[in-house]
């Protein structure tokens, strides 16, 4: 009886065990279904966020293409900042000028030129020189840059109060005889009927030139002597230092003994004087003892 008392009593612990973990299983379940559902509602309400992802995309795609347009400017700019120009190989009229690029260069080299391009200074350049001349024939040219046929030239003869004659020579160059009298000309370069540079000529006669050409030896002479004296004391000058230097030490004996056969004769010709001096006085002394001896014998 005891024996199936136990088992009963077992078995109704086993009963309610197995309830309470049922009602517990229940209870854990709401609340997992409680903690979900918000879940679920946040869920739906994600669901619209969904339909603005396409606007943030593409807000994120324009970003980079503003980016790249930022980007783009400042190597422009530095591009520019990186570029330098040359000087102008004339300094009125038409000349050309390098373009220099200072960083990127092939070879790690720190300046390179890029290219040559054309630059331009003020139009009027003045009185011009001939380019070859003789006692009868002058060739004058005008400012001009190659192809010589991109310009239009004109040439004009100058007259003291008077207007000017227009030549007809349209080239570059224009050759002219000389005259008994000296002539004026002016050549006008133009590059799509604009005056790009103008320039002028005064041709003398022959007289004048040669004159001109007598009087150049004498000043081309004295200029020559005075430099050639200058160049040669320069060259003695240098060879007596470079002498000093190098035997610096005899030098500095000689002048050290020069100073002390100085100071001995300083020294003798004082003693000189003082003996001089001394015998001076010693004429005039005697005569006072001679005095005191007559004096003495007299009385």
């Amino acid at each position: 009886m005891k024996s199936r008392g136990a088992g009963c009593s077992a078995r109704l612990l086993l009963t309610v065990g197995w309830l309470l973990l049922a009602g517990l299983q229940s209870t854990c379940g709401i609340n997992v279904t409680a903690i979900q559902d918000p879940s679920l509602a946040r869920e739906g309400e994600g669901e619209p966020e969904g339909d603005e992802e396409p606007e943030n995309d593409s807000e994120t795609e324009n970003e980079p293409q503003a980016e790249a347009e930022d980007d783009s400017e400042v190597s422009n700019k530095t591009i520019v900042k990186e570029v330098e120009f040359g000087m102008c190989t004339v300094t009125c009229g038409i000349g050309i000028r390098e373009v220099i690029l200072t960083s990127g260069c092939p070879g790690g080299e720190s300046k390179c030129i890029v290219r040559v391009e054309e630059c331009r200074g003020p139009v009027d350049c003045g009185w011009g020189r001939p380019i070859s001349e003789s006692l009868e024939h002058v060739r004058l040219a005008c400012v001009h840059t190659s192809p010589e046929n991109r310009f239009k030239y004109i040439w004009r003869l100058l007259r003291p109060d008077q207007q000017a004659i227009i030549l007809a020579n349209d080239s570059a160059i224009l050759e002219v005889h000389r005259d008994t009298h000296p002539k004026a000309f002016e050549c006008e370069t133009l590059d799509n009927n604009e005056i790009v540079a103008s320039i002028r000529f005064t041709i003398y006669t022959t007289t004048e030139l040669q004159m001109k050409r007598a009087s150049r030896p004498d000043t081309d002479a004295v200029l020559v002597f005075v430099l050639t004296i200058g160049v040669i004391i320069c060259i003695f000058v240098i060879f007596v230092l470079i002498f000093i230097i190098i035997n610096w030490t005899a030098v500095k004996d000689f002048w050290g003994a020069k100073a002390s056969t100085t100071e001995i004769q300083s020294e003798l010709s004082s003693m000189r004087y003082k003996d001089s001096t001394s015998l001076d006085q010693s004429p005039t002394d005697i005569p006072g003892h001679e005095d005191d001896a007559l004096s003495e014998w007299n009385e």
